[in-house]
């Protein structure tokens, strides 16, 4: 049985082309580093999954590269590229901050700080999750971060950084990693699979892409899990089926029931949700993600805000040509307050269906208001 890699370690990005999502924050680190602009501290934030650690290990590794060209990209032939893809470098050195959070850790760091590099210009320090680093041991680095050896860089990560002292913030170039586009995300995935010779529904790596929520690592371990599910097949009712997503269908047909004012389908096609093992909060959100869809799509300035693949995006600019501003707005109030006392119902599904309910009355309500 041969050994198998996930996606996320097999595709991790090794240079800053094939970074994902952060474009322009590679491109201002790869700008530092040829015009020999680079500070001595940085503190890369974002949320998890979003390529900090990711860039810092390519960062360390390109400042160290003996064959730096014009595309300021690591050469990984050098002896400082080799013994950093071999894992056994001596100049770049990681440190968990929520493992290694004490005085003493941070003073074990600190002799380090002391030593020059073996080979090349630079020895990087590299400081995960910092922000769990205990208030003494933050102290205790401060004056380092200070006051650096010429060959000391450091690049601390987290995704929490108001814990972080504001004189350990003033001391380091900050990078916001945003979280990643699901076009993004999805273009990712396709080059996977095709790498791999699995076969992918665009809609369903779209899907893949939205439960991800911005992290690419989320999205590459999803991915995963439906290609040992699907048997090298990843279809969109197999994403479906395995991540518990509602189909898009069916808040289509909601909203179409809806506009017709027809309860008794309304009732039936909820009961047929639930029937399927779905959560009555889950068709809340999800049935407001859609309206808030529809309203995007009533301005043609605005129809790009909608992340969805291009079949899907044709029929929300048809319903939403046939659904009024008026009958979306109170729509989006009615869900909102049901969302707000849903958590304290103590008949959760009465209290579905009275929206539904509601949500079945508004044209008539909208057409007596007219006749007024």
């Amino acid at each position: 049985m041969s050994n198998f890699v996930v996606s996320a370690r097999k595709y991790r990005p090794q240079t800053f082309d094939t970074v994902v999502g952060q474009s322009s924050i590679t491109t201002t680190l790869k700008n530092a580093i040829k015009n020999d602009h680079l500070a001595q501290a940085f503190l890369f934030f974002g949320s998890r999954g979003v390529g900090k650690t990711t860039t810092a290990r390519i960062l360390a590794k390109t400042i160290n590269c003996m064959n730096l060209d014009d595309s300021i990209e690591p050469c990984n032939s050098c002896e400082s590229c080799t013994s950093f893809n071999e894992g056994h470098s001596f100049n770049i050195l990681e440190l968990d901050g929520a493992s290694n959070n004490s005085v003493e850790d941070i003073r074990n760091l600190i002799d380090q700080v002391r030593m020059a590099p073996q080979v090349g210009q630079y020895k990087i320090f590299i400081i995960d999750e910092v922000h769990m680093l205990s208030l003494s041991a933050f102290n205790a680095f401060l004056k380092t971060l200070e006051e650096p050896p010429k060959h000391a860089i450091f690049i601390l990560a987290t995704t929490e950084k108001h814990k972080i002292l504001p004189t350990i913030l003033s001391r380091c170039q900050i990078f916001d990693f945003h979280r990643i586009k699901i076009d993004d995300i999805v273009n990712h995935l396709m080059k996977i699979a095709a790498e791999e010779k699995i076969k992918a529904d665009p809609k369903a790596l779209h899907v893949i892409a939205n439960k991800a929520d911005g992290a690419l690592r989320d999205a590459l371990s999803i991915f995963d899990q439906i290609v040992s599910f699907s048997n090298n097949e990843v279809t969109y009712q197999s994403v479906l089926d395995n991540l518990n997503v509602l189909d898009y269908d069916y808040y289509f047909k909601i909203v179409d029931i809806a506009r017709n004012e027809n309860i008794a389908e309304a009732l039936l096609l909820y009961n047929t949700i639930l029937t399927k093992g779905f959560d009555g909060s889950q068709f809340l959100v999800g049935l407001s993600e859609h309206l808030r869809n529809l309203l995007v799509c009533k301005d043609q300035a605005t129809v790009e805000l909608l992340e969805v693949p291009a079949e899907i995006k044709e029929q929300y600019i048809q319903q939403s040509s046939h659904s009024s501003q008026e009958f979306i707005l109170l729509a989006l109030d009615l869900l909102r307050d049901t969302e707000i006392h849903y958590k304290a119902s103590k008949n959760k599904r009465l209290s579905i269906e009275i929206t539904l309910m509601k949500l079945c009355s508004i044209p008539s309500t909208l057409k007596s208001k007219a006749v007024s």
